[in-house]
């Protein structure tokens, strides 16, 4: 199926561009579903949401869960709620790969040809994000629950982290595609991102106690919102720690970043087509 066939429009070079809410819902939904539409005809691009949780969770557990906290058991409950929301942002992170891959193979020339809202394009993508990172969510904490995590508090609790994991990784995919669309290459894209992922994954709380790292280290740990986002999840999942101040931040760093970053990948997008 097209893309013509799923949003059907006459062009008009002449015609008003401005779009109202509803249409331009309507056109989020039309593109999300486009979205959707290449995941089931290409399902090998969902192996990152599907392997990954598995292969970080059994790689982790079974290779430093005993050195780390002395055995599998107790390294599964604190590394799960931090893995949660690492995912979330993993995920976020490879959709500038993709949109950059867009521009290139012309994807989004016939985009142009279309009265369609620029940001709608963007938030189709966001909103298909989400439910990637949803199911990839569900797939971690089920694996765990196999090997042997217990969830210590409830199903809100377990809701809220999941949705505090979704914030935070909706708010990195602004990021992402303002890469996306910066850069030459998704080569380029890929290689910035995993400058951006590595150090914000191991220099945060998510694998092992900060009191362990060196001061300097211990100082970017602190500021991390990857760590507010773990310690907030273990709070949540576990039933341990303080959980309003590491929300807080969670919620304060995922607003601010979506402020400043959603507006210059709109309009660097508008640029660009």
């Amino acid at each position: 199926m097209t893309t013509a066939t799923l949003i059907p429009a006459r062009v008009d070079s002449g015609a008003d561009t401005r779009i109202g809410l509803a249409g331009t819902l309507r056109h989020i939904g039309a593109l999300t579903r486009r979205n959707l539409m290449r995941i089931k005809a290409d399902p090998e691009s969902m192996f990152d949401a599907v392997l990954m949780p598995i292969v970080f969770t059994l790689l982790f557990v079974y290779v430093f869960g005993g050195a780390i906290a002395g055995g599998q058991d107790a390294y599964v409950q604190r590394l799960v709620p931090g893995l949660l929301g690492q995912t979330g942002m993993t995920l976020a992170l490879a959709v500038g790969t993709g949109l950059n891959s867009d521009f290139q193979t012309g994807v989004m020339d016939r985009f142009r040809t279309l009265p369609i809202g620029r940001a709608s394009v963007l938030l189709s993508k966001l909103a298909a994000e989400s439910l990637r990172a949803l199911l990839s969510s569900a797939i971690l904490l089920g694996f765990a629950l196999v090997l042997g995590f217990e969830l210590k508090t409830g199903v809100p609790e377990l809701l809220a982290a999941v949705g505090l994991s979704l914030v935070f990784g909706m708010s990195i995919v602004w990021i992402s595609m303002l890469l996306g669309m910066s850069l030459r290459s998704a080569q380029a894209v890929q290689g910035v991102s995993m400058l951006v992922l590595m150090p914000m994954q191991f220099g945060s709380s998510i694998f092992a106690p900060t009191d362990t790292m060196p001061g300097w280290l211990q100082s970017f740990t602190k500021v991390n919102p990857l760590s507010a986002l773990a310690d907030a999840s273990r709070g949540l999942l576990n039933g341990e720690g303080a959980v309003a101040h590491p929300v807080m931040i969670v919620l304060i760093w995922s607003a601010v970043s979506t402020a400043v970053f959603a507006p210059l990948a709109v309009a660097r997008f508008r640029k660009r087509t």
